[in-house]
């Protein structure tokens, strides 16, 4: 019995390891840029799981405030396609373990509103949400299509400026309960963040002054980040406000 715990114990680790992501590149209207990270990527030291929702880590990581030397040039309209990976960025197959379903949200700020505060405060505005369509999680779709994210538009209307973009895999395997309650139930949020520098003749600058320590809370299953992937659901309503579309 002992030793069928500790295989038990030896797989859960070992699937949650191997689950862990980076994020690698973007493609502008299906142009690879090449590798972002620490150059127009904000990189992370780890791919572990930011859980505390309370952390400045939530907005962009461990490095979220350590500004990128350069910035991505794209232009209102254009479509973003993010990249993500494991350990391997060669590796197609090497993305997210499986077992972890759920949602992809990306998000923009001002780039001189954000890059003060590692991207904390009510500085974002939500972009794009990729939760559960088509009877399909969102990362499972990331995981089959090599890596690569749903594209997401930037709005026409967007003012030319620099921007900070910050794109999140959101893991739900173990989003069924409440971490107040239970330290080991809580969502898995993987957050990214990259420089952009946009231009364009628009003039909708983002306005939802959302703020991820005050908009992320486990307290009641509305929000999106307290949901069971295991039961039976109709829908999947993901957490932060409704997307932002410059109109």
């Amino acid at each position: 019995m002992l030793l069928s715990l500790a295989t038990v114990a030896l797989a859960f680790f070992a699937s949650t390891a191997s689950a862990h992501v980076y994020m690698y590149g973007v493609s502008i209207n299906g142009k690879d840029q090449g590798d972002g990270r620490n150059k127009t990527i904000r990189s992370p030291t780890t791919n572990a799981p930011v859980t505390d929702f309370q952390s400045a880590d939530i907005a962009c990581h461990d490095l979220g405030g350590v500004a990128a030397p350069n910035f991505v040039k794209a232009a209102a309209g254009d479509r973003l396609a993010f990249r993500w990976f494991h350990y391997n960025p060669e590796d197609p197959g090497d993305v997210i373990d499986a077992s972890h379903k759920g949602a992809i949200l990306t998000y923009i700020a001002k780039y001189a509103a954000a890059s003060p505060s590692n991207g904390t405060g009510p500085v974002w505005s939500k972009l794009d949400e990729q939760g559960f369509e088509g009877g399909e999680w969102a990362t499972i779709k990331l995981i089959s299509n090599g890596g690569k994210a749903g594209e997401v538009t930037l709005p026409k209307a967007l003012a030319p400026d620099k921007y900070l973009i910050r794109q999140e895999l959101l893991a739900l395997h173990r989003a069924d309960g409440n971490p107040k309650d239970d330290p080991t139930r809580a969502a898995e949020s993987y957050p990214s963040c990259m420089q952009f520098d946009v231009s364009g003749s628009g003039n909708a600058v983002p306005d939802q002054n959302f703020d991820f320590n005050k908009g992320y809370s486990y307290d009641g299953a509305a929000t999106g980040l307290v949901f069971n992937i295991h039961i039976p659901f109709d829908k999947y309503t993901p957490p932060g406000p409704k997307v932002w579309t410059g109109n």
